[in-house]
This record gives C-alpha cells, structure tokens and sequence, in this order.
C-alpha cells in the first residue's frame, strides 16, 4: 500500500501544501496568499492566527484534491522563511503580528553593534552578520519600543517552528533556523546567555525552547489540528528547516560538491561545508539540515520578488488570450530584447539591498525610446545580477562546481534560468519538482518516519534533476561588461541612500 509525506511551505507571501509518494512524485498541492500588513514604511507583518488557518487550509485542500486516504499519510514537516519573528506569549496566544523577513525597522541595532565593537566581539561564536531581520534585532527593537510585548513573550519563534507549535503544541527551536538568528552559539550549537547579555537582551534566554535537528521527531498532531486540517491525529512531524536548508536538500545538496542558488523573494546563494567560512568573506554561516555541516550562505531580498511586485502594480490589466498566463507574455517580451541592444539597468532594492543598508530600488538609464520589454529586461537581469555579486563571493572560498542547482520561482521561466547560466557563466540545473520546499520537508518527514536514515538516502528514491542549461559564450562576455556597469551604477548611489535615512 502505498504511503505519502506531506510538506508545508510558508514563504513571505504564500503558503503551500504538497503531498508526494515515497519517491518524492508530487500528487498533489494547495497554496494561498497571506496578507501582508505594512502599517509603516519598513514594517511588514502578518497576523499570526490567519497564517495557521492557511496552512490549515492548504493541508487540507492539498488532501482533498489528491483523492488519497489521509490515513495513508505518515508524517509531515514545515519549512518556512528565515528570520522575522512570532512571538507566542504568556496568555497562550499569538502577542503581536508576525514579523516577516522584509521588515527592516530593527536596522539601527545591526549599526549600533557595529559600531560598537559587539559584533567583532561575538563574530567568534556567531559565524555571521547581523540583519535589521533577525531575531537578534527584533527582540532589541521590542525592548526598546514595545516593552509590554518584550516582558510578555512565552516563546520566541520562527515561523515554521511557530507552525508546528500549532500542529503538536510542542515548544522547539530547530537548528537551521535559530542558528541564523544571531542568537545562539553556532560554533558550539548551543545557547548562551553571554551572547544575549552582550546584546542587551538577556530576558529574553529563558523564551528560547529547546533545540532539535531538521529530522527529529518533534512531536505528533494533536487532536485539534487534526480536525482542521485532516490529517491523522497522532501522525510524526519532522522538525523542518528554514525553506533555503529545504531547496537545497531537494536539489540533493547533500555534499560539499554542490552549490545551489534559490531566486524567490530573497536571493539565496550556497553551499554546505565541514566548517564555517570566518575570514569576513562570508555574510552567513548557520547550521545545515544534515548534522555535523555548516549553510555557507550570502543571501538578501534581492530577488524574484521584485518582478512580482512590478507585476502587481503595473501589469494587472494586461490583456490576456485564452489560455495564456502573464509570465508567458513576460517572457516573451524580456525574449524579444537582446542584452547589447537594452542599456537599462534595475536595482532589485525593493525589499533590501545588498550593497548598501538603505538602498532602494531604482531603475536607471531609462529614454523615451525604452518600452515595457527593456524594463522588463532590467529587473530579470537585475535580479540575476544580485545573484551574481552574492555566488562570486561563495566561489572565492571554495573550489568551483561543476553546475550550480537552480531553484525558487524563477526556474519556471526558460528565458531566465539561461539568463542566470549567462550571467554567473555556470550550467544551471534544475529539479523535477514543483515545490521545492515542500519536498525537502516531506524529505526530513520521511527520515522522522523511519522510511530513509538520512537525507543522502532520501535524496537517492526522492531527487530527479530535470534538465540542465548551459552558458552561451558570446552572451557570457556581454553580460560580463553589463556587470561591470551595474555595479558602478550601485557603488554611485550608494554615496546617496544616507539622506533616506527615516
């Protein structure tokens, strides 16, 4: 009889259920979006009890639609966004709004703690920099501005650790996620109160709850969340991963040969290594899916989401024929502009930056002769173009690979995913999935399940690259020079983004 695994997949936006075979075949999937809030420029939050009827939701129309028995399901995992915070409080309940990782209010303390001397001081234990995003800063902002939130928090959060609060009523903070958080020792994997009186929040030692892996079993569905959602009361749910740990085990990054680079809202770059990279080279070392490896990561929210909000704002009215989806037309239009004949260029600012704390998006070099193609054009190669600044930084500590495994949104546009093969002058391979989150989730369910002893075996019945895509030589040196002139309209503005201080 046959038997399934269900992952769930909270993003920034959206959320997502997927149910899949035991040789990772998707069945099926559910997703919806989540309501941003934004009350002010830098905030965005969610509200937390909304979240967890969505994937609620998810869970159970994702069953509903695969016509399978939910008796057959055997485990389940989430995976969500990195840093942000959700904050359960003393009175049982969610105490403030979720804080999403493109929220920024928090960026003066990363500053602060610069400054200082803070961060050089705890580099040593952190293997990482600070981010206005992470929890580090958040809990620092709440001292700071929302006190009465601060002295009632029960738990500090991710959102999939949150997530699966609800589905088990199990309290834990999983490695991958809380090892990015500034939070914690990442050299010793452990908490440490030095670190957070350093910081100025020590309160705040006692709301961390204790520690598991990505495959531990972190407790079963309770009777409750077993009537919204429709699963089986009592089944085993995984740990779960931060999403980037999550593509990259679906992309069967399972060794310190592969690298992977993910272009969703954020633009994620990495690999996994026996040891942290502590030269400054590297924003961000965290601990890995598979116990005993490091994430080496460079990452901002420099991505596909800036398309989609370009989409929302300015494309909802374009005109559609039967059977025909937008990123058809968008495709078509980017195709329809070669690189040496488009001198326009993007900044993918919009929700961060990675060149300066307060950049901002920006197109730049626009004429009256440029049309929706050549703007189009400039934010997929601006977003490729952050990718690159971040996977040359990678390739400066290791040795190169062989191909680079693509995943996120933007695989499932052709002329995009040869524009990154272009544009980094690696192959791009991608995966015969469409929800690579889900999958590594329902990956780290079948571990906890006692199905596969490890993401290596998993990664063997689950994983199947689907093609490979390699560099055109002419456009490699075209795409080279554009480079160079990206950066030097980045590195101009950046003697300007102070004055937008707020």
């Amino acid at each position: 009889m046959a038997k399934y695994v269900i992952g769930l997949d909270n993003g920034g936006t959206t959320t997502k259920a997927a149910i899949f075979n035991l040789d990772g075949v998707q069945i099926s999937s559910a997703g919806m979006k989540t309501r941003a809030i934004t009350p002010k420029p830098g905030y965005v939050e969610r509200d937390m009890e909304e979240l967890w009827q969505a994937n609620c939701k998810c869970v159970k129309d994702a069953l509903k639609k695969s016509s399978i028995n939910p008796k057959d399901v055997i485990g389940i995992a989430v995976c969500g966004h990195g840093k942000g915070i959700y904050l359960w409080g003393k009175n049982d309940r969610p105490i403030y709004n979720g804080i999403i990782s493109t929220d920024s209010r928090a960026w003066r303390y990363p500053k602060k703690w610069y400054d200082s001397g803070v961060h050089a001081k705890l580099h040593g234990q952190l293997c990482q920099e600070f981010m206005a995003c992470q929890q580090v800063a958040l809990l620092a902002w709440f001292k700071d501005n929302q006190r009465e939130i601060y002295d009632n928090i029960k738990y500090v959060f991710s959102v999939k650790d949150y997530v699966r609060f609800r589905l088990t009523r199990e309290a834990y903070s999983e490695a991958t996620d809380i090892s990015g958080s500034g939070l914690m020792d990442v050299r010793s994997a452990q908490f440490d109160k030095t670190i957070l009186e350093e910081l100025g929040i020590q309160e705040t030692y006692d709301t961390l709850p204790p520690l598991r892996y990505s495959c531990d079993l972190c407790g079963k569905v309770t009777k409750e969340a077993a009537k919204l959602t429709g699963l089986p009361e009592g089944i085993p749910v995984a740990g779960g991963m931060f999403d980037v740990d999550a593509c990259a085990v679906a992309v069967d990054v399972t060794s310190t040969e592969e690298l992977c680079t993910i272009a969703g809202t954020w633009s994620i770059n990495e690999y996994i290594a026996k040891a942290p990279v502590m030269d400054g080279s590297i924003a961000m070392n965290s601990l890995f899916a598979i116990p005993g490896y490091y994430l080496v990561e460079e990452s901002s929210a420099t991505s596909a989401g800036n398309l989609e909000w370009f989409l929302k704002n300015f494309m909802v009215y374009e005109k559609l024929e039967e059977g025909q989806e937008i990123y058809d037309v968008i495709n078509k239009k980017v195709g329809s502009v070669s690189p040496e004949d488009s001198d326009v260029y993007f900044l993918p600012f919009l929700y961060g930056s990675n060149a300066h704390p307060l950049g901002k998006g920006a197109f730049v070099g626009l004429t009256a002769y440029h049309g929706m193609e050549h703007i189009l054009r400039a934010i997929y190669e601006g977003v490729a173009f952050s990718h690159k600044t971040h996977i040359d930084k990678l390739l400066a500590s290791r040795k190169p690979p062989q191909a680079i495994r693509m995943a996120g949104g933007a695989v499932n546009s052709p002329v995009w995913v040869q524009m990154f093969a272009d544009v980094i002058g690696y192959p791009m391979e991608t995966v015969d999935t469409k929800e690579l989150g889900a999958l590594g989730c329902g990956m780290a369910a079948a571990i906890a399940a006692g199905v596969y002893k490890n993401y290596q075996e998993a990664a063997a019945h689950m994983v199947h690259v689907a093609r490979k895509v390699y560099p055109s030589p002419e456009r490699i040196n075209i795409y080279r020079k554009k480079y160079e002139k990206y950066m030097a309209v980045s590195q101009a503005l950046d003697t300007v983004w102070w004055q937008f201080e707020v």
